[in-house]
């Protein structure tokens, strides 16, 4: 190179891929956010209450309905080309109509008009009802008629409002008192039923007799219980379910409901922004708190995220120290030869095992074998019924332990082996035993990099739902594995899982529109439950990283 010459700018070696990876990650984000965008839009814009159109078609015929879309309709040979325009309407009133959406073409359509009278119903069969108020009566006696006015929608919420009190106690006296008398009543049946299988064995003796006749007094005392509260609940329904009101439809038809049946009913026109803004927050909570309907396209989802949740707490309960001490194991005691690296690799191999492997030996060994043999070693009164030779929530959480455990170990092992070999030294040399120094040096310092694997073993074991189709995960849980009734804790009984909950409404519900909300939203909140689950355990590792930090690391 002569001096006239100019230099040339080199560039640092690696730059370009540097650039690369950052626009990937830049994508990535991207991508992510629109799906969360998406998802976010279709999901929380469900709750808020639309006006109710009333369509009249060229054939004279009547729609009252919700726009819930509107697309165009393409010409068969030019598919580029739109032919027209056509409204998807729910129409709602499936129990009159044999549907809950109707497509309709807008070429058909000769009028439209918002009705200030009209509104939407709630109920707990058959879809919402979309009509014109027309009497409310209360064992026969009329309360308020559409001549009314606005007398017929202050009656129609206040007895609205005692519904919602009833349904409540209905609900407490149903599965709080009647069921824990239904419980000891089968408990007692099989206490009898063990002393059975005793004097096939031998004599029963005087405490035998004792306990028989105990036993027996027992039912005889809960089953004069379970009448009465029975009757109780029969008053309590028949008086509950006295108050009616008529609905119109747009066709004209009449139709009478309970309103014990009814949750929630506004007029659909005639609302402020705050009466909107209220009734979206009622769906929402009523959502998050309420029991599903409709084969899981109405309602809540508070028994799944309750289930996903207290199988990610068991979950962890299960991993967190197994992982660890396999980790500790590995690392600090075990020596290191050929058969610790085929363990190591053996772990690694584990990880990358798909999820419906480990659903299958769960389902097997967890289940089959271990459940079997608690059965018939502990409960052989209740066979051929099993109590946990079945799925439950028990053996959901184990299978998941057992899919999660390689994340753990391999992130506890690296945790372990960051920490530097002069300050086991410097323990050891201060004249603490080698399971003081791992106890109280080590593992404090490792502790951020343990709870990094922690968090992603939470984040793989919310998420899945393959392993927990086979082993305790349902549809619909008649009750939760957590209630009043001792033992409190009921690890044997099947529950709902947000993640088969969305496959559940997006790919088996027979209603396919209905269902698309439901699924935006459950993903919503099984996001959000995985997010809150990781982010606490993000708080708790950072705080004891700057609590162990010191200048040796």
């Amino acid at each position: 190179m002569t001096a006239q010459e100019p230099r040339k700018k080199t560039r640092p070696a690696g730059e370009s891929l540097v650039w690369f990876t950052a626009s990937a990650l830049a994508l990535c984000l991207l991508m992510i956010g629109g799906l969360i965008a998406v998802i976010l839009t279709n999901g929380l814009g469900f709750f808020w209450p639309r006006p109710l159109v009333a369509i009249t078609l060229k054939d004279g015929s009547k729609r009252l309905a919700e726009v819930s879309a509107h697309e165009g309709i393409p010409n068969p040979g030019h598919p580029d080309h739109l032919v027209n325009m056509r409204t998807l309407l729910k129409v709602g009133n499936r129990d009159l109509n044999g549907v809950d959406f109707e497509w309709v073409n807008d070429a058909e359509i000769v009028a439209r008009d918002f009705p200030r009278d009209a509104w939407f119903i709630e109920r707990s069969e058959y879809g919402p009802f979309l009509g014109f108020p027309v009497r409310i009566s209360e064992s026969g006696r009329e309360i308020a008629s559409s001549t009314s006015g606005e007398a017929l929608a202050e009656a129609l919420r206040a007895k609205l409002k005692a519904a919602e009190s009833d349904r409540a106690a209905i609900r407490h006296l149903e599965r709080e008192e009647i069921g824990a008398i239904n419980m000891r009543i089968e408990k007692a049946r099989l206490a009898v039923k063990r002393l059975d299988f005793r004097a096939i064995a031998r004599p029963e003796g005087p405490s035998e007799k004792a306990e028989r006749a105990s036993l027996a007094a027992s039912v005889t005392g809960d089953q004069e219980i379970y009448a009465t509260k029975q009757a109780e609940l029969e008053r309590l329904v028949e008086k509950a379910a006295a108050p009616t009101i008529v609905l119109r439809s747009a066709s004209g038809d009449e139709k009478e409901l309970r309103l014990l049946d009814v949750y929630r009913a506004y007029p659909a026109n005639d609302l402020s922004a705050f009466g909107r803004a209220s009734i979206y927050a009622s769906r929402l909570l009523g959502f998050l708190f309420d029991d599903p309907r409709e084969a899981n396209t109405e309602g809540g989802i508070f028994p799944a995220i309750f289930g996903t949740v207290m199988m990610v707490f068991l979950m962890t309960l299960v991993v967190v120290p197994t992982g660890v001490l396999a980790a500790l194991y590995l690392r600090e005691y075990a020596t290191q030869s050929v058969l610790v690296r085929i363990v190591r690799i053996a772990v690694n191999n584990l990880a990358g095992v798909p999820s419906i492997v480990f659903g299958v030996f769960g389902l097997g060994f967890f289940v089959y074998l271990i459940g079997g043999s608690i059965d018939r070693a502990f409960y052989p009164e209740a066979l051929p019924t099993p109590t946990y030779g079945t799925g439950g929530i028990l053996w959901a959480s184990l299978t998941l332990a057992l899919l999660t455990v390689p994340v753990v170990i391999v992130a506890s092992e690296e945790a372990l082996a960051a920490v530097p070999r002069s300050v086991r030294e410097a323990s050891l040399a201060l004249g603490a035993t080698k399971f003081q120094t791992i106890l109280r040096v080590v593992l404090p310092s490792a502790a951020p990099g343990i709870l990094t694997g922690l968090i992603l073993a939470m984040a793989r074991g919310a998420g899945e739902v393959a392993p927990l189709m086979l082993t305790g995960v349902v549809k619909l849980a008649p009750d939760l594995p957590l209630d009043s009734n001792f033992p409190f804790f009921h690890l044997d009984r099947k529950f709902m899982h947000l993640g088969f909950h969305i496959y559940d409404v997006g790919f088996q519900s027979p209603n396919v529109e209905a269902a698309k909300p439901m699924v935006y939203m459950t993903t919503i909140f099984l996001l959000l439950i995985v997010v809150l689950l990781n982010l606490t355990a993000i708080i708790v590792r950072n705080r004891l990283r700057r609590r162990f930090q010191t200048s040796a690391f």
